[in-house]
């Protein structure tokens, strides 16, 4: 047999944490939607857009304790959640048993059983930067392989200077994984790397805090 490959052990170690933390992180990030307004009108316009085209269903990619799938299918869209932590997922099944939710990895899609050309949108929001940047880039090549022509990303992350970091705790618990937090540069190009089309892209920091977001919308070419 051979060695399990290094990647993998990055999505193991996220899967641990997540399965570790998932009650306390879905205590704080499930009422974080109600407060943040900015969040919900961008949230809301993708789903807006995707759904008056008719573009197909929509696919939530870390989707956590699946707060925004329901919120997505508040605005009447066709939306499951993913996410790497069965755990987490539990707990999505259980807050949204209406909704559809599956254990499994943005990387893969494949082995849910997601076909090619099957979504009209991909939400991926705020989950990449657990991710080095060869998964990160095979996560966007997912999305590119699963989207319609014409069909939208929108990805919103932490952004860096291609830096890394290792806590040692998250939400009152200890954690494995790392933080990767790449240049909009970087990630950009992946997406485009994937074949996707950049319709906008924005840097922000919120005030008082250190950290800078980044939030971009793409779309796969029409043919």
């Amino acid at each position: 047999m051979g060695e399990e490959p290094v990647s993998s052990s990055y999505l193991d170690a996220v899967r641990e944490s997540f399965d570790t933390v998932a009650v306390d992180y879905a205590r704080l990030v499930e009422p974080m939607l109600e407060s943040a307004w900015e969040v919900r009108e961008e949230l809301a316009a993708f789903a807006d857009r995707v759904r008056d085209d008719g573009l197909g269903p929509v696919a939530d990619l870390g989707c956590g304790p699946g707060h925004i799938t329901a919120f997505l299918a508040g605005r009447g869209v066709e939306v499951f959640g993913v996410d790497l932590s069965p755990r987490t997922i539990d707990l999505a099944r259980s807050a949204h048993p209406e909704l559809r939710f599956e254990v499994g990895s943005m990387t893969e899609l494949g082995e849910l059983g997601v076909a090619d050309g099957s979504l009209g949108g991909v939400l991926a929001w705020y989950s990449t930067h657990l991710m080095p940047p060869e998964l990160v880039a095979a996560a966007f090549s997912e999305v590119a392989r699963v989207l319609v022509p014409g069909g939208r990303l929108l990805w919103g992350s932490y952004v860096g200077i291609d830096d890394r970091a290792r806590p040692e705790q998250a939400y009152g618990h200890p954690v494995t994984y790392e933080l990767f937090m790449l240049t909009i540069e970087h990630l950009t190009g992946l997406v485009q790397a994937a074949g996707l089309e950049i319709r906008e892209r924005r840097l922000e920091q919120l005030p008082g805090k250190e950290r800078w977001h980044a939030k971009v919308w793409a779309e796969k070419p029409k043919r």
